[in-house]
């Protein structure tokens, strides 16, 4: 049991600063509450004003997204953002970050991360379709990174697998500045109808509050401020992670589903970071009303458990819903028919006012907007990061290849690049039995029951990019999540995103946060692509060292028709191979220039938004007019590894490739805005007269080997079997290492 400091040793030890508070922050709850706060009172501040729950530092910016458009239903403010995707359904989709807990216990830490995305999304009401994932570790090879590796998968995939929700794709890149903070990023994606959705409100003064699903223990306590502040190595923070059990939680779904069937229902949301104190003070901020609650009703799994810790636990598995007065039992016995406990624990009521009382004992009484709405908002100040400027007077990168066999197997075998087998396979992807994509390559696609649609997801950033120039980078952000779902039919049509940075205090960080921000908004106007949820996590550094600015990308599109699938794959021998899109000498950020460097440096590729738009909508014309039989964006390697891995997927086909120009810059540039298509002969002239971007550099074989000639030199001929092996066993390899 905690022990408790009496108002006055909250003040003259200040306490509150361990809690989270700053000394201006303690003053300003003082002016609120005209008095010192107590224990709680104190504990329930420093949850609620933590940079995990207020967005105290990055609200200004993140006011800054587009999150209207046609088919936004409900963006930021609720559990998750709600897109119509016609026939009066909807899709429910949300990104959220677990780096701190996964740092400490990367399994447990891992696993509750994704806990934690799909209550945000059942609590809508909507059935968890999908989950995807996004990874940052540091270089491969090491006993500790590989521990990391090993252990957040793990994780991820127990929770996902047992809770029978398919883990359909993600990305996981590898970065020095990850070595002492990987970043764990889930996504969860989820289906309803347009009458089910529910939003988190406690209206209706005399109203109900019922408390539903597992007990609450001393796990996780405080853990929305450990999550929000830097993680020193030497101390112990396994106290400040929660442990979940899925098992619990997929009942839980499945009450929660059936719970919203009933009109006595008023509101549910998930108990996320802060547990019970910020869903029942957000749910009555929302609302316009105030709640009061009583803990020894609270159900608890340890003894003699303190209301600061009953109301700061963040046990998992937990939901507080809003009922009719009159109603408890009928919504009650639905929980009780699943196996899962449900109690009413308060009521709401007329005052704006949060009201915490512990066997007939006020134990807080403070306004319940002060712990929502009107928390402190921060404009912190920005200074352009010193190597920018250097960067920027290097401007483009030059390289040069001497051996380019020895490059393209080298770049193969690079673990951003190389085949995630040992994560994917690790998660069930044949739960539900309507994931229509295949692992490891391009979106996940998962098909809409009783109808011909299908949505594609999917889950990507370059932070590399963005550590050279954080606008641009934040461009190519959007434009290459937009580009994933184009390539297989997909229309995009909103975004989540995970913002991951280091400390915004430092102002050469908030400008990272600015720039890369701008970008991403720019870059949703332009592509019609609004943002509708996400998640802010700050403090990303260890020793000093801030990580890369790091903004993940979640996007959604729609197939009407899952006619419009297309392979990233080649098809058929015979098909012509096309490139879309001009080719630059690029390689600021790239994953040859950290080969031959060890590091980045210069500008990144630029990214002309009008041209991206305009590649994208004719790749998607050209899909839908059945003239592309397979299409893959050129991403990290350039169009070599491109090519390689659309290959690779095909297994017994091959390519025949001549391009011309530098050998260097053909093969390895990541020049943006660029897609590799393959078309069938018959179509080849309908498909150039529309897409007169189009270059035909050769043709699929029926041998499955890959040459390609630069100017008519043969630079690679090898043989299918030999690039799927190095591609295929990279990340095995290195995991096997003790070092």
């Amino acid at each position: 049991m905690v022990q408790e400091l009496d108002p006055k040793q909250i003040e003259e030890e200040k306490a509150y600063v361990d809690m989270g508070l700053s000394n201006e922050e303690y003053e300003k709850v003082k002016s609120i509450l005209q008095r010192r706060p107590n224990y709680t009172e104190t504990g329930i501040f420093a949850s609620m004003w933590s940079e995990h729950c207020s967005y105290k530092s990055s609200k200004p910016l993140l006011s800054t997204f587009p999150t209207k458009g046609e088919h936004v239903i409900m963006g930021p403010g609720e559990g998750a953002g709600v897109v119509d995707i016609g026939d009066e359904q909807a899709v429910v989709f949300k990104m959220e970050s677990h780096n701190s807990p996964s740092y400490v216990e990367p399994f447990e830490g891992a696993a509750t991360g994704v806990g934690g995305i799909v209550r945000d999304v059942f609590s809508m009401g909507a059935k968890p379709i999908a989950l995807l994932n996004s990874l940052r570790f540091g270089q491969l090879g090491n006993k500790k990174t590989n521990h990391l590796y090993t252990e957040v998968i793990r994780g991820m995939a127990h929770y996902g697998n047992t809770l029978e929700v398919p883990t359909v794709g993600g990305e996981i890149q590898f970065d020095d500045c990850y070595e002492e903070n990987p970043l764990v990023n889930a996504m969860c994606v989820g289906l309803i109808n347009h009458e089910d959705i529910q939003k988190g409100i406690a209206a209706g003064t005399g109203n109900s509050v019922i408390y539903a699903g597992r007990d609450t223990g001393r796990d996780g306590i405080h853990g929305a401020t450990f999550s929000s502040d830097e993680v020193a190595a030497e101390e112990d923070h396994t106290s400040s992670v929660a442990i979940g059990d899925p098992e619990i939680e997929k009942r839980l779904i499945d009450a929660c589903l059936e719970v919203i069937q009933s009109d006595a229902l008023v509101g549910m949301q998930d108990m996320g970071a802060a547990g019970l104190t910020s869903s029942a003070a957000e749910m009555a901020s929302k609302a316009g009303t105030g709640i009061s609650l009583y803990m020894e009703k609270v159900p608890q799994r340890e003894e003699n458990m303190s209301a600061y810790e009953m109301m700061l636990s963040e046990s998992q598995e937990r939901m507080l819903l809003v009922v009719e007065h009159g109603r408890e039992q009928e919504i009650i016995d639905v929980f009780q028919k699943h196996d899962v406990e449900a109690v009413v624990i308060g009521e709401v009521i007329e005052d704006k006012e949060f009201n915490i009382f512990h066997h007939g004992e006020s134990k807080a009484s403070i306004p319940v907007d002060a712990l929502d709405k009107d928390a402190p908002v921060y404009h912190l100040p920005s200074k352009e990061a010193a190597y920018y400027q250097k960067f920027q007077k290097r401007g483009s990168v030059t390289m040069q290849v001497e051996d380019v066999k020895e490059t393209f197997y080298e770049l193969l075998k690079r673990p951003t690049i190389a085949n995630k087998q040992t994560a994917y396979e690790a998660f069930n992807r044949d739960a539900q039995g309507q994931v229509l994509s295949q692992s490891g390559f391009g979106a996940g696609i998962v098909g809409i029951p009783h109808t011909d649609k299908a949505i594609a997801m999917t889950a990507d950033s370059n932070a590399r990019y963005m550590y050279l120039d954080p606008e641009v980078g934040g461009k190519i952000a959007v434009a290459e999540a937009a580009r994933n779902l184009v390539a297989v039919g997909a229309r995009p049509l909103a975004l989540t995103d995970g913002l991951n940075y280091g400390n915004p205090t430092n102002e050469e960080v908030f400008w990272q946060m600015e720039k890369s921000i701008q970008g991403i908004s720019t870059a949703c106007e332009t592509l019609d692509v609004p943002v509708v949820s996400g998640n802010v996590s700050l403090y990303n550094q260890s020793a000093g060292e801030p990580i890369f600015p790091t903004p993940i990308i979640g996007m959604v599109g729609l197939l009407e028709s899952t006619d419009y699938m297309t392979s990233n794959s080649l098809q058929e021998a015979g098909d012509l191979i096309y490139v879309i899109g001009d080719t630059a000498a690029e390689f600021g950020g790239s994953e040859l220039q950290h080969i031959v460097t060890g590091g980045y440096e210069g500008i990144p590729p630029q990214l002309d938004l009008a041209k991206e738009q305009k590649h994208q909508q004719l790749v998607l014309e050209a899909i839908r007019e059945g003239l592309i039989a397979s299409a893959e964006d050129v991403a990290e390697g350039g169009l070599a590894v491109t090519l390689a891995e659309s290959m690779i997927g095909s297994e017994a086909l091959g390519i025949d490739v001549q391009l011309t120009g530098d050998a260097t810059t053909a093969l390895f540039s990541e020049t943006q805005s660029r897609f590799v298509v393959t078309v069938h002969p018959s179509n080849q002239k309908a498909f150039e007269k529309k897409v007169k971007e189009a270059t035909n550099i050769g043709t699929v074989t029926s041998e499955n080997t890959f040459n390609i000639q630069v100017d008519e030199e043969v630079v690679l001929e090898e043989k299918g079997e030999t690039i799927s092996t190095a591609w295929n066993n990279a990340i095995a390899d290195l995991l096997k290492s003790t070092k």
